[in-house]
């Protein structure tokens, strides 16, 4: 699946000649600004999700 998301998002970049560096720059600024702001959800969601994963290990072993 994220094989096939980079393969269309690939094809996409090349396709439309509009798109530059600049563009995908602050793309990538915005996401990583996204992270900063969300960071202590993100961690607290990942922490609940490999808790269950944990849980689930003890649990079948």
């Amino acid at each position: 699946m994220a094989k096939n998301f980079w393969q269309k998002l690939e094809l996409k970049l090349k396709g439309n000649p509009g798109i530059g560096t600049i563009e995908v720059i602050l793309i990538l600024v915005v996401l990583i600004a996204l992270v900063l702001v969300f960071k202590s959800q993100i961690m607290g969601l990942v922490d609940t999700i490999f808790g269950h994963i944990n849980s689930s290990i003890e649990e079948v072993y």
